[in-house]
């Protein structure tokens, strides 16, 4: 549930808030890829570059895949907002 609130905080731009919501998420489900992502993503948006790196170090010690799809965002402007940050958080293109 946390992982779904911190998502609409996200896709709000509510950024301090989702980050709030999503550690708290992943403090629940240490080994769910969800909350990693979107933490990458919310911290590379924030300008937060280096936390945002590392939280995608983190995430790669859970899977390799840094997106696997993010097709189901369908509001173009919800899925070039995650998918910026996560090329970001990555160091660069996807």
């Amino acid at each position: 549930m946390l992982s779904g609130i911190g998502i609409a905080l996200f896709f709000n731009r509510r950024f301090g808030e989702a980050l709030e919501k999503l550690l708290a998420a992943l403090q629940e489900f240490p080994g769910y890829a969800t909350p990693y992502r979107f933490i990458a993503a919310c911290y590379a948006q924030m300008g937060r570059l280096d936390d945002a790196r590392d939280m995608v170090q983190r995430l790669r010690k859970i899977t390799p895949i840094v997106v696997h799809s993010a097709s189901q965002y369908r509001n173009p402007e919800h899925r070039e907002l995650f998918l910026s940050g996560l090329r970001l958080a990555a160091g660069g293109p996807m």
